[in-house]
Formats: structure tokens, sequence, C-alpha cells
């Protein structure tokens, strides 16, 4: 089973959007045709907010995953955050996910990253114990985040 992965382009929103709808499908992440079209074309087309890739077996597109790009004091430079990764469901429990994560990481470390971090749902054991494995640690502190285009309550 060959592995590769294709740096995410223009051309490939239709894909992309196919996957973020079934990923946040599976998620209960709230999903809009326009609004996230609108994002990963503003997304594909500046390079500085990060890269994606489509995760190919041979030629057929099996998941995708984005890695944005921030920068930290506290990790000494610029760090990054894999904000969506998904396989299709068949592809799990193959070692995909684990190959994948090495090839982020070394990406990261071409593009100067120091750290990198990922957000794991609290009810998805499986990634868990896959990021685990990968090395990825939890920490004492809680990711707080404030949606700052939601209306004030």
């Amino acid at each position: 089973m060959t592995i590769n992965y294709q740096v995410a382009a223009i051309a490939d929103l239709t894909s992309l959007l196919e996957f973020v709808r079934e990923f946040h499908h599976n998620e209960n992440l709230p999903f809009d045709e326009n609004i996230d079209r609108d994002v990963l074309t503003q997304f594909l087309t500046d390079e500085s907010l990060g890269k994606g890739w489509l995760i190919q077996q041979e030629d057929d597109a099996i998941g995708y995953i984005i890695l944005t790009l921030g920068y930290s004091l506290e990790y000494r430079g610029r760090d990054a955050f894999i904000d969506e990764f998904y396989l299709r469901p068949k592809y799990r429990g193959q070692g995909i996910g684990t190959q994948t994560l090495v090839f982020v990481e070394d990406a990261c470390r071409v593009l100067g990253v120091q750290a990198l971090h990922l957000e794991v749902d609290f009810e998805n054991p499986h990634a868990q114990r896959l990021y685990h494995r990968s090395g990825y640690q939890r920490h004492d502190r809680f990711l707080m985040t404030k949606d700052l285009l939601a209306p004030l309550l």
C-alpha cells in the first residue's frame, strides 16, 4: 500500500470540500457549503496561513490534513496547529494516520516549526491513542476559544 501526499491547491477545492463535509458531519461540527468554500479558497491561496495535503493511496484521495502556522514566544518561534485531519473510515487502523503524522512533522521541520499542536475530542479514544503513541502529550491547561464572529450573549 503506497501512501503519498499531494500539496492541496485551488484545483483540489471540490475534493477538499467533500472531505471537510464528511469530517464535520462525523465530528458534529458545523458545515456550510458556501462559507467553507470561501474559507478553503482563502487558505489555499495564501501560503502564509499554512499548508494542506490530500492523503492519497495510489491515485485515490482518501483524506486530508490541514496545517496552520502561528508564532509562539513560549515555544521560541514558529509553531503550527494540525487544524483538521481526516481519513475515510475504511482506511483507519492501517498505520496511515501514524505515517501522516510523521510526514507532517517532517514538513514542519522544513518550515522551521518549533512546536506542533493538535486538538482531539474527549469522546474519540482511538484518535487519542494514535496521538499519544506518536508523542503528543496532554498539558495541564485547557484550550479555550472565543468565537469573535458569534453574537455576544
